[in-house]
């Protein structure tokens, strides 16, 4: 059995382990892309929005919706989700931001996943090649027994090319890991000043005491 799967193992060589590293290490280049693209597009000045918000939430939800409007990023998504559920009381509204909130931070950490499986399993991919070229290298020296040449020179270069794999691995899965630690520092950043935003609006409701079609005026 072992010289078998050893022989298969030969036949199949560890070039398709680099090409299949090749791809990997392109979707990640890409999903670290779109990610930078997706979180500039959907930034939000948190702190410049505070103080603006709490005075178009005094003069009317209508004020504060058009305030918000203009940005797509996850706490104005989901202030906007509760401003529009004021005339409903706090409770509601928490419940709503709660639930939309939920929602953003699944389209946030789209790819995050795919970055997290890559940054750990590359490297075993890449030893996997290693593992499979250093089998055809002794099996290659197996067969130039009796063969003129250094027996060392053969040896050391190829397991020189073997180790190929296990550098490259490493070389996809490092970028991965740093650019997922970088992302979901943004997620969390992210989260942090949708909590800040909605706490302001609750505090509001809870304040004023708004309900019904009175927090709509405006």
């Amino acid at each position: 059995m072992t010289e078998r799967l050893a022989l298969l193992f030969d036949q199949l060589g560890a070039e398709w382990v680099l090409w299949l590293l090749l791809v990997l290490a392109i979707l990640s280049v890409a999903a670290m892309v779109e990610r930078v693209l997706f979180l500039w597009q959907n930034r939000v000045p948190v702190a410049e929005l505070q103080p603006k918000l709490l005075g178009a939430l005094e003069r009317g939800g209508g004020e504060a919706t058009a305030l918000l409007a203009p940005y797509r990023g996850m706490a104005a998504v989901v202030v906007a989700a509760g401003v529009r559920e004021m005339h409903r009381g706090p409770e509601a509204v928490a419940e709503v931001m709660a639930a939309i909130t939920a929602t953003e931070k699944q389209r946030y950490e789209r790819f995050l996943m795919f970055l997290s499986s890559l940054g750990a399993n590359a490297p075993f991919v890449g030893l996997l090649g290693t593992v499979i070229g250093i089998l055809g290298a002794f099996a290659n020296l197996k067969q130039q027994v009796g063969v003129g040449g250094s027996r060392q020179a053969l040896i050391m270069g190829s397991i020189s090319e073997a180790l190929v794999a296990t550098a490259i691995g490493l070389a996809v899965a490092i970028p991965a890991v740093v650019a997922y630690n970088q992302f979901r520092t943004q997620v969390k950043r992210a989260t942090s000043n949708t909590e800040a935003l909605s706490a302001m609006l609750l505090a509001h409701l809870k304040t004023t005491g708004q309900s019904g079609a009175t927090a709509q005026k405006g």
